[in-house]
């Protein structure tokens, strides 16, 4: 079994011991809300020393007041409070680590609130891109799965709005320049940690280089694949996609028998990034000391985990419409 593998199964059983302590919050839930896991529990490969990172995300509904017609979230304010509330009870249970920056980015938004920011100012500092392509690259459903289904496939719509005058040949474009937005900003908002010389930012940029990345570049393989496959992109593909984790799309293509010729370096990436996942379970003071000791070393292999994953991607992309519009 491939330490991936092992990661993969010990964090379903956690993730499952933290859903039974979260029996109340389901049922303020109920049919209103979700709340999903992004980061390491999303992509299900959680360590020891991780922390969850969690989104809730509310259905919206119509009312009238004074004539007018507003649009509400249905999971109200108090009850997002009260999930907040038993999110933190939870994980104080199961002595998991404290939600990040002391709360900060346990953050909460609307169906509306992702779908109406969609490509606009407002995307960014709102947080509502991260948002909804961290639903759509790694995410988990917590509770509510059922309005996780419904949000992910409301998302989809948002993006595939051209698919029907191009649906023998659809590129999702749109997407595709949402998900190297993320992984521009991501690299922009760590420049600033990479030139400081705290090993916690250092060891940030070299998640970066590694989680972050695939979580990205995973899924534009997945939708050069299928484009090369179908000549096309469908709807059905894109929730596909997002109910892959981004080595389980690594995965994916290993069982495609027309991309044979790229088995290998598929399996070394998958390779590198269990490598990168052992390396990073550490306790923090720990992997401090190994990253200041093996600096050098590190850095090369996260350059060296970039190449593989472009190389994959050139040769994948090669002679593609889809691949120049990444490109260029």
């Amino acid at each position: 079994m491939s330490y991936i593998d092992e990661r993969k199964i010990a964090t379903l059983k956690r993730f499952s011991e933290l859903q039974n302590h979260l029996t109340k919050a389901s049922e303020i839930v109920a049919g209103t809300a979700c709340v999903y896991a992004t980061g390491s529990f999303g992509r299900l490969e959680a360590g020891d020393q991780s922390d969850l990172d969690v989104f809730i995300v509310s259905k919206t509904g119509e009312i009238e007041r004074d004539s007018k017609k507003f649009m509400v979230n249905q999971l109200s304010n108090l009850d997002t409070i009260l999930v907040k509330a038993e999110l933190i009870k939870a994980i104080n249970v199961l002595n998991m680590p404290k939600f990040d920056a002391d709360g900060k980015y346990l953050a909460s938004h609307s169906i509306q609130d992702l779908k109406s920011h969609l490509g606009t100012a407002k995307d960014d500092y709102l947080n509502t891109l991260t948002g909804r392509l961290l639903l759509f690259l790694e995410s988990r459903p917590l509770i509510g799965e059922a309005v996780y289904d419904e949000i992910i496939d409301e998302v989809i719509a948002a993006y595939w709005g051209d698919y029907g005058d191009h649906a023998a040949d659809f590129i999702p474009a749109f997407l595709t320049n949402d998900i190297l937005r993320l992984w521009r900003t991501f690299c922009v908002n760590y420049e600033s940690g990479r030139r400081s010389e705290k090993g916690d930012a250092k060891i940030k940029n070299h998640k970066l280089k590694h989680s972050r990345m695939l979580t990205c570049y995973s899924a534009l393989l997945f939708l050069l694949a299928v484009y090369k496959i179908d000549g096309t992109v469908s709807p059905e593909r894109a929730k596909e996609m997002t109910k892959l984790t981004p080595t389980d799309r690594l995965h994916w293509l290993l069982q495609q028998p027309s991309f044979g010729e790229l088995h290998p370096q598929i399996l070394e990436l998958l390779e590198k990034y269990g490598d990168f996942l052992k390396r990073m379970d550490q306790p923090k003071e720990k992997l401090r000391d190994l990253f200041e000791s093996n600096s050098k070393e590190w850095v090369r292999k996260s350059y060296e985990f970039g190449d593989t994953l472009f190389d994959i991607l050139a040769a994948l992309g090669k002679d593609t419409k889809f691949f120049r519009l990444i490109a260029v």
